[in-house]
C-alpha cells in the first residue's frame, strides 16, 4: 500500500499517522508539504490532525485552500482513499469533500482523553476490520469537534449508511452522556458518497501499537492494507 501524509504548518499528528502506517505496512509513507501542487502515485492519503495555520479564521478553513488540496480532491474523485483525522476532518468538510461542519465543543473546552466509539458500519475499506456494533476505545484531542449538519443531510447520511462511528458508552448505548462535544446524533465520523473518503474526530493512529496502551486503531490501517495491498 502506497500512502501519503499531508503536512500543513501547525500539523502535530502527521508523524503519528506516518508511524502507524509504517508499523502496519512496513513502508514509510510519503510526507507531502501543503504547498506542493502534485501528489505521488498513492493508494491512501491521510490529512492528519493538528492545528493547521494555528486554527486561525476557522479550523481547517485556510488549509482547505492550500495548493495540495486540489490534488487531494482530484485523487479522491478517481477513487483514492482519503482519511481525515481530527483537524483533517475539519479540512475535508471545509474543502467540500464531506458534508457538515465541525463547530466549537458544546462546553467550549478543549477535550483530550479516550472515548468509546460504536462502529456503525463495516461497509467501507476503513471500517471493514471491525464489526458493526463493536465498541472501540480511541483518543480525542480537539476544541472544535462538535459535528453539525442540517437535518436532511443527517437523514441522508443515516439512510446511506455513511455514519462510520458514534460516541457511545461501554454497552454501546448512544446517548447525551456519552457525547463529549455535542455532535449531532453523537456522530464521530462520516463517509463520502463513494465511501472512499472518511473523516473522523478521534485519532486511530494514537492507539495502533501496544506500546501506546492499546490497539483499537490498528484494524483501520490493517483493513486498508488488505484492500490496497
Amino acid at each position: 500500500m502506497k500512502a501519503a501524509v499531508i503536512v500543513f504548518p501547525g500539523s502535530n499528528c502527521d508523524r503519528d499517522a506516518a508511524t502507524a502506517i509504517a508499523h502496519v505496512t512496513g513502508t514509510a509513507p510519503k510526507m507531502v508539504w501543503h504547498r506542493d501542487a502534485d501528489l505521488p502515485d498513492v493508494d491512501l492519503i491521510v490529512v492528519p490532525g493538528g492545528f493547521s495555520y494555528g486554527d486561525y479564521l476557522r479550523s481547517g478553513a485556510m488549509a482547505a485552500h492550500s495548493p495540495i488540496m486540489a490534488a487531494v480532491k482530484a485523487k479522491a474523485e478517481t477513487g483514492v482513499r482519503v482519511l481525515g483525522i481530527c483537524n483533517g476532518f475539519q479540512v475535508l468538510t471545509e474543502a467540500g469533500m464531506l458534508p457538515g461542519v465541525l463547530m466549537r465543543n458544546q462546553k467550549l473546552k478543549f477535550i483530550c482523553r479516550d472515548v468509546l466509539l460504536k462502529v456503525e458500519t463495516s461497509n467501507s475499506d476503513f471500517t471493514r476490520g471491525y464489526n458493526a456494533g463493536q465498541v472501540i476505545r480511541i483518543p480525542v484531542a480537539h476544541h472544535d469537534g462538535n459535528y453539525f449538519a442540517e437535518a436532511d443531510v443527517l437523514d441522508r447520511l443515516e439512510d446511506e449508511d455513511r455514519v462510520a462511528f458514534r460516541y457511545c458508552d461501554a454497552a454501546g448505548a448512544v446517548d447525551a452522556e456519552a457525547n463529549p462535544n455535542g455532535s449531532q446524533r453523537n456522530i464521530a465520523g462520516v463517509l463520502s458518497e463513494k465511501r472512499n473518503v472518511l473523516g473522523m474526530m478521534p485519532h486511530p493512529e494514537r492507539l495502533a501499537d501496544p506500546l501506546l496502551g492499546g490497539t483499537d486503531g490498528a484494524p483501520m490501517f490493517q483493513a486498508l492494507m488488505k484492500v490496497l495491498g
